[in-house]
């Protein structure tokens, strides 16, 4: 438990977010800026392995197929936990709608799970959480631009 007086925190606050508040805010938005690159190297290695692989002389290599069809899978499944942590910050701190945030985690994870068990397939469910990033890193924008909006109509 925090023992410090009311008076410090608002000295310190930035239009009432305390400054831990703000650290862990841009604590997940670099996480998710992470989280974006992530997202981005997955559509190379779709790209780049799915272009050598078809190539006649590489038909029968099993490495570039692996790569090819297994590497953006796992690139964006590394991007989940990311996102949920950021969903959380977003959550607890109300930068955004809940409803906004149980519709964008929750569909996400309904179709991955939907697919998974009845598809056998992940493609659809790992296209989902690509937008989710995406949502939460305009959701992080949005609220520093707030932020400054406010410093520079402060020291106007």
């Amino acid at each position: 438990m925090t023992t410090v007086s009311d008076q410090a925190l608002h000295n310190n606050s930035q239009h009432g977010f305390a400054p831990l508040a703000i650290a862990r805010i841009k604590g997940a938005q670099r996480a998710n800026q992470v989280a974006i690159y992530l997202i981005y190297a997955a559509i190379l290695a779709f790209v780049v392995f799915g272009t050598i692989a078809s190539i006649k002389a590489f038909h029968d290599n099993q490495l570039l197929y692996q790569l090819f069809y297994n590497l953006p899978y796992a690139l964006v499944a590394l991007t989940i936990p990311i996102t949920i942590y950021d969903a959380l910050v977003v959550y607890r701190y109300r930068l955004n709608q809940p409803s906004m945030i149980a519709m964008s985690i929750g569909v996400s994870t309904i179709i991955l799970v939907g697919e998974l068990l009845l598809s056998n397939t992940a493609w659809l469910g790992l296209s989902c959480w690509l937008g989710v990033a995406f949502l939460f890193k305009v959701t992080f924008k949005r609220f520093f631009n707030f932020l400054e909006m406010q410093e520079d109509a402060e020291t106007a």
